[in-house]
């Protein structure tokens, strides 16, 4: 109860609003219950962001057919969830939870594994091809997510769907080796 409470509240109002007294408040009881179950507010948030984590994943992974390829749907949900879930999009993407990590460390996790699968399985390559062009997918949906999730900006799905589809394109043939000779005269 403690952490959908802290959830409702990151969903609603922000980070900056989790703190143990809004938690209690929210439950109708007093900070020591909160307190006792967890020893800090640094460990509800460590658990938030795992619900958080587990809510955006089913998100983007809840594939209806409503594109031709599923990593486009998969990018077209990733940017909806930025502007659906401004707060929560801005705690899993936007905090200090990546300090001293790469971009190269990110597109390694495990947890990539089913979508990195779709990717390879999509475009007849391996999975470090596969890594390579979700990457490419990955920084323009989170460009625009970034974006809408910052800034009052109007969402146009067409215009995100033609730049998802130049991003998945330009890597497939970068990972196919279909612009060797640019590379070698650039």
């Amino acid at each position: 109860m403690i952490i959908d409470a802290a959830f409702d509240i990151l969903s609603q109002q922000g980070e900056e609003a989790i703190n143990v007294r809004a938690i209690a408040q929210k439950l109708g009881c007093s900070t020591q219950p909160v307190l006792y179950r967890f020893g800090s507010i640094e460990d509800i948030k460590r658990e938030v962001y795992l619900k958080a984590d587990r809510f955006h994943a089913e998100y983007i992974t809840d594939i209806r057919g409503r594109y031709e390829m599923p990593m486009l749907e998969i990018g077209v949900l990733y940017i909806r969830f930025a502007l659906e879930h401004r707060n929560l999009f801005r705690y899993l993407f936007q905090s200090d939870k990546f300090e001293h990590s790469s971009l190269e460390d990110l597109m390694a996790q495990d947890d990539l594994g089913e979508i990195i699968g779709i990717v390879a399985q999509a475009v007849e390559t391996d999975e470090e091809k596969a890594r390579d062009i979700f990457a490419s997918l990955f920084l323009t949906a989170h460009g625009f997510a970034s974006l809408l999730a910052n800034n009052a900006m109007t969402y146009d799905e067409q215009y995100a769907v033609k730049m998802l589809n130049v991003a998945f394109f330009g890597a497939v043939g970068a990972a196919k080796g279909e612009f060797e000779n640019n590379e070698k005269t650039s």
